[in-house]
């Protein structure tokens, strides 16, 4: 199914269900004293596939501590550095990209350091950032959005996309990319940065609760009334 993307009816969608989930949820900010630098916002990405976000962030705290830099982890033992995410959900898979991904920083760069991507644009600094091993939208649109750079950009885990998707706001097969394409155009124009990152902790704290892969909970939804799916 083909969407008409550009639509106010679409940009109205997401305001009330930014509002209603906000009654519901209450605000979910994040604090400026939260926003990390954009290196390590990257480094929790790679690593944390399929893992709760707290451990991502103590193994992303823990490998700074140990080595130091991360070009000491770009260099580092292999099995030494699976041994340090033992606690991640896949540890050899996270060592190898998460090396493989500084190394490549480093090789560009000279250094393990994303400061460059401040002289580009967003889509621009996030083409670069998806060129790197282990790299896709989701953790590129994280370290845009919820590093200092503190960019517009909505990052999609996959329980956010599935509530977008039920939603009937992206198409119901869309992959990360292709949803994220087709919600920012469509965003509340007045939203900060800040806002699109409330807006994607919200959708994942209802992905969570209330609209769950199997037995949603659809009766109990604030946001059904402009729900396909319910």
């Amino acid at each position: 199914m083909q969407l008409d993307l550009g639509t106010d009816q679409r940009t109205g969608i997401l305001r009330r269900m930014h509002g209603r989930l906000i009654e519901t949820i209450g605000r979910v900010i994040r604090p400026d004293d939260k926003r990390r630098d954009p290196i390590w916002t990257l480094v929790q990405g790679v690593i944390g596939a399929r893992a709760k976000t707290a451990v991502s962030n103590e193994n992303t705290d823990r490998l700074l501590a140990e080595y130091g830099t991360w070009e000491k982890v770009a260099e580092a033992d292999l099995g030494a550095l699976t041994r340090t995410l033992q606690t991640a959900t896949f540890p050899a898979m996270a060592a190898e990209r998460l090396q493989a991904c500084m190394q490549e920083i480093v090789r560009q760069r000279g250094s393990a350091t994303l400061d460059h991507l401040e002289e580009l644009d967003t889509a621009e600094a996030m083409a670069w950032l998806e060129r790197l091993p282990g790299v896709a939208r989701k953790i590129s649109a994280g370290v845009m959005n919820t590093s200092r750079f503190n960019r517009k950009a909505l990052v999609l885990d996959s329980g956010h996309r599935r509530v977008v998707q039920r939603m009937g706001l992206v198409p119901a097969k869309a992959d990360t990319a292709r949803a994220y394409d087709a919600l920012m155009p469509v965003l509340p124009p007045e939203w900060t940065a800040a806002d699109i990152d409330e807006h994607h902790l919200l959708g994942k704290r209802l992905a969570q609760t209330i609209c769950r892969p199997k037995r949603p909970d659809c009766g109990s939804c604030p946001v059904r009334s402009d729900c396909e799916f319910a």
